[in-house]
């Protein structure tokens, strides 16, 4: 069953269009100084590479905001268009005022209306902002964070929560407060003159069950464009399996038009990872394809050898390595499915559901391996060279296949 997309505006982000019948879009974030124009520069093409399609990068003051200039400019002298995101907090509306060349540069501001002033002044900086927006004809998301939330704003609804005669929990208003907050600063943009076009709205949190009822409540009372992301999701495998759970439940009621996994650094691996989880999340709800995937046997008591392990690693290691060439080559081959089994009881079965399969020997069974192609078996391979013949034939049907 298809998922219906919410219908949005179409945001223009720089050569990228986001919202409505466009591709869900990755976005990820540089950890680097912005004034290190060497270490931004590098990371961000690593995030490109990886397939970020938007990076963002934090500018908290005159060295980054200038360092940022020049980093844009670098990367649009190698071809490089990817959009460029601009992220203030505090004085964001100093540092765009006094660094136009950084304002003309960057694709899209974030604001944080939690943080951008108190008082009347929370208006006024945001309106500089906007206004240097509209005058740039760049878009902006207005990023509701809960670690950031408008205090006045909360005290206010807490207030008159406390009034009623069966007082909400100090959590449902948390989320009230975060809904207004991105509700009152569009409505505000709007009429600063920024379009719907130029606007993209986040309400994130940390707490999974919180961020998801705080998104489906913000899909139903605007039409904005919608980035989505799970903040502070930690670590490793909990940050990305916490992330994914959450971007997951919203993406399959057609809710995100962005969408980023927060991940804390971890020493020594590349900040790229978020971009990989974000790639695997799309691909497995089947949004996007961006490589051909491989499903691979567990294992299990039958599987006495681990030839197939090693098997589904080099078949993954061998599509890593010739997916650049092949997407040139042989459009639509993102969407090949390839199984590497480990034995009878599924190996046959998976093999015959994917495009192209091998069923290896489980445990006292014969030392063959069938393999399929469009569910009919195709032949039987035997020996050592097993993985050799396999990739040969897996060439050889992609050629066929997909060949122009």
């Amino acid at each position: 069953m298809k998922t219906l997309r919410r219908k949005t505006p179409i945001v223009r982000v720089g050569n990228l269009n986001l919202g409505s019948q466009h591709p869900i879009c990755i976005q990820s974030m540089t950890d680097t100084p912005t004034a290190d124009v060497s270490k931004t520069l590098a990371q961000t093409k690593e995030l490109i590479a990886a397939g970020s399609e938007l990076v963002r990068w934090t500018i908290n003051d005159d060295k980054a905001a200038k360092g940022a200039a020049e980093v844009v400019g670098l990367l649009r002298q190698e071809g490089i268009e990817t959009p460029i995101i601009g992220d203030f907090h505090f004085n964001g509306h100093i540092l765009l005022k006094n660094n136009p060349q950084t304002a003309k540069a960057l694709d899209k501001y974030r604001i944080n209306p939690g943080n951008v002033g108190k008082g009347r002044l929370h208006d006024d900086n945001f309106a500089q902002i906007v206004k240097i927006a509209v005058n740039n004809g760049k878009a902006v998301r207005i990023g509701v964070n809960w670690g950031s939330l408008d205090q006045e704003l909360l005290t206010a609804l807490m207030d008159t929560n406390a009034r009623l005669s069966k007082p909400k929990d100090a959590r449902d208003v948390t989320i009230d407060t975060m809904i207004q907050s991105a509700l009152r600063s569009s409505e505000y943009a709007l009429k600063l003159g920024l379009p719907k076009e130029k606007i993209v709205l986040s309400v994130k949190m940390s707490v999974l069950q919180d961020m998801v009822r705080a998104y489906e409540r913000l899909a139903k009372e605007c039409d904005l464009a919608l980035h989505l992301g799970l903040t502070e999701a930690g670590t490793d495998i909990k940050g990305a399996v916490s992330s994914v759970a959450a971007l997951a439940i919203l993406l399959q009621q057609g809710i995100g038009d962005t969408i980023r996994v927060s991940l804390t650094p971890v020493p020594n691996v590349s900040r790229a990872k978020e971009v990989e989880v974000c790639k695997e999340l799309l691909q497995s709800m089947g949004f996007r394809y961006f490589a051909a995937s491989v499903t691979s046997c567990p294992g299990c008591g039958r599987t006495s050898s681990d030839y197939f392990q090693y098997l589904a690693q080099d078949i993954n290691a061998h599509i890593k390595l010739k997916m650049p060439l092949w997407k040139n080559q042989y459009p639509g081959v993102e969407e090949l499915k390839i199984a590497v089994m480990g034995c009878v009881v599924n190996g046959p079965g998976e093999s015959r559901h994917a495009d192209i399969g091998i069923s290896l020997p489980g445990t006292s069974e014969k030392p063959i391996a069938p393999v399929y192609v469009n569910g009919q078996e195709l032949t039987t391979l035997k020996g050592d060279h097993i993985k050799e013949e396999f990739i040969v034939i897996l060439e050889d049907y992609i050629k066929n296949r997909y060949n122009q």
